[in-house]
């Protein structure tokens, strides 16, 4: 067996013993987004209910804290500070972004934008945020001032936005099965990667710099070379639309998730199955943690009358 075969087989029997979920609940409606902060110790997610949740993981728990309120409308997509773990931001269709500091407990700045966003990036150097709105208007906030930089106006559908991790490209995924390059910070466009036959909905750089993934309507993940911008393989196990997309700590695991029941972890460096979590719901968010095998993600509401995984928001990968 090469060493290649031994870390799929590793992996393999790791999630053996450490299938356990744990979950929280802090919401009232969807939950549109989970993201955990740099050092891991906690983890956002941001709801349809207009609030954003914090938790802090501790040994084998998710302890439920502070829920920041503030947003008028939902609260689509959020990300944190790339380094400082007291930071995140939030996208929101109430036509703001919103940084908030967990040390305050509160919301540390408000910046109006044009429109409904839906999207947001933080760059790697943490100077700047990006947020991509329902009209395809991307606007690039000073995080130092606060005060919009620049807007670009793209003519396609734009549906994910990424800085690459040496923050001097600047990527997103279009209605065209796209993936958009542009050099940064002239945003200059540099060239056009044809990803899918269909929509590119979401995309994802690895933790180390060496992959980056998009997901698509096509319901298949492409792998990249983050340097030569080649693609290297395709994961075709979905049946759905995948809706989003996460590398582990060390890159050797991508996990992707659709409107499938399940979701799909693979071995990045072959793209075979490492293991699949089942689902009762769609599941739109999925997030690896920054330092160990812990995969958090969150599910549609599976039974409107019930209302049973409502605002839920679960962890995979416990010890048995």
């Amino acid at each position: 067996m090469n060493r290649t075969e031994q870390t799929f087989e590793d992996l393999r029997s790791f999630f053996r013993s450490h299938s356990k979920i744990r979950e929280q609940r802090a919401h009232t409606s969807k939950v549109h987004s989970v993201c955990w902060n740099a050092d891991g110790r906690h983890l956002a997610s941001g709801s349809f209910d207009k609030t954003v949740a914090v938790y802090s993981l501790e040994r084998d728990r998710l302890i439920k804290g502070i829920i920041y309120r503030g947003h008028t409308a939902s609260v689509d997509q959020l990300c944190w500070h790339k380094t400082d773990p007291n930071q995140f931001a939030t996208a929101s269709g109430d036509k703001t972004v919103r940084i908030w500091d967990i040390r305050a407990g509160k919301c540390a700045s408000v910046t109006n934008t044009k429109g409904e966003n839906i999207n947001i990036a933080w760059s790697p150097d943490g100077k700047t945020i990006a947020v991509g709105n329902k009209e395809d208007l991307i606007t690039f906030i000073d995080t130092r001032t606060n005060k919009i930089r620049v807007e670009e106006q793209f003519s396609c559908e734009v549906n994910e936005i990424s800085w690459n991790n040496t923050n001097d490209l600047f990527f997103l995924t279009n209605g065209m099965g796209c993936i958009n390059v542009l050099s940064y910070p002239s945003l200059e466009h540099q060239l056009t990667l044809k990803g899918h036959p269909a929509n590119c909905i979401c995309i994802e750089f690895g933790p180390t710099g060496k992959y980056f993934a998009t997901g698509s309507a096509d319901a298949q993940v492409s792998l990249w070379d983050a340097t030569e911008l080649a693609c290297l393989r395709m994961i075709s196990r979905l049946e759905w639309p995948v809706r989003t997309i996460s590398f582990s700590h060390d890159e050797r695991l991508i996990a992707s998730a659709s409107e499938d029941l399940l979701i799909d972890v693979a071995f990045t460096e072959t793209g075979e199955r490492i293991t699949d979590i089942h689902v009762d719901a769609s599941t739109f968010t999925v997030a690896w943690h920054p330092k160990q095998y812990l995969l958090a993600y969150a599910c549609d509401e599976k039974d409107v009358e019930r209302r049973r995984d409502i605002g839920n928001v679960k962890i995979y990968g416990f010890p048995e």
